[in-house]
């Protein structure tokens, strides 16, 4: 896991939320994103919603001013061989918390997209369910984690061009499932989600 982070801010850390959330937990292939998002009150970024909910030219639009605006961002990619090593809800806990650790200015206060918060935070947290389309520090981490993975997948189709995960992003959708099934899983898989083990087997079958 390597973050990548940014921001534009000094303020008293007292002062500041952080809003924090992850791209890609139901994928089979790519890396699980986590984003956490300080923005800033003085310069507050319109049309922040749930990353889902846009389209992607607006998401990549208000990705860039996110980074450009906010006063500190953090994104933290785990592969999916670090799914397959912790399991896929660990993962996303320990990128979250990767996320926060990894802000250049540390809030006094952090809201999670979800109900569950990571371990470990070195400050006062809440879990705020539907938080990405409530809190727009929580829609500003969505879309930072969706707009990253989104590049992250569209060069592994590059790569791996039989998987279509340009198109899919590595969910599982029915030309996906039948691609993994044509040419077993590759390296991006995530080999302890049932759909990438059976075809794995499949492929491992004598003749």
């Amino acid at each position: 896991m390597t973050p990548e982070s940014g921001g534009s801010g000094n303020r008293a850390a007292g002062e500041l939320l952080a809003g924090v959330d992850e791209a890609g937990r139901g994928p089979l292939a790519g890396p699980v994103v986590a984003a956490a998002v300080i923005l800033d009150p003085q310069d507050p970024i319109p049309g922040l919603d749930d990353s889902k909910k846009l389209t992607p030219r607006r998401r990549t639009a208000l990705a860039e001013m996110i980074r450009e605006r906010s006063l500190a961002w953090c994104i933290v990619p785990c592969a999916a061989a670090d799914i397959d090593r912790l399991n896929i809800f660990q993962a996303t806990m320990q990128a979250m918390r990767l996320a926060v650790h990894g802000l250049p200015l540390m809030p006094g206060k952090v809201l999670v997209d979800g109900n569950r918060l990571p371990e470990g935070l070195a400050c006062d947290a809440q879990a705020l369910v539907g938080g990405d389309g409530l809190e727009p520090a929580i829609g500003a981490a969505s879309i930072l984690a969706k707009v990253w993975r989104d590049e992250r997948m569209q060069a592994l189709d590059e790569r791996f061009p039989h998987y279509g995960f340009g198109r899919h992003k590595g969910y599982p959708t029915r030309n996906h499932l039948q691609a993994l099934r044509r040419h077993g899983p590759c390296e991006e898989h995530r080999r302890s989600f049932a759909p990438v083990r059976d075809a794995l087997s499949i492929q491992e079958l004598p003749f």
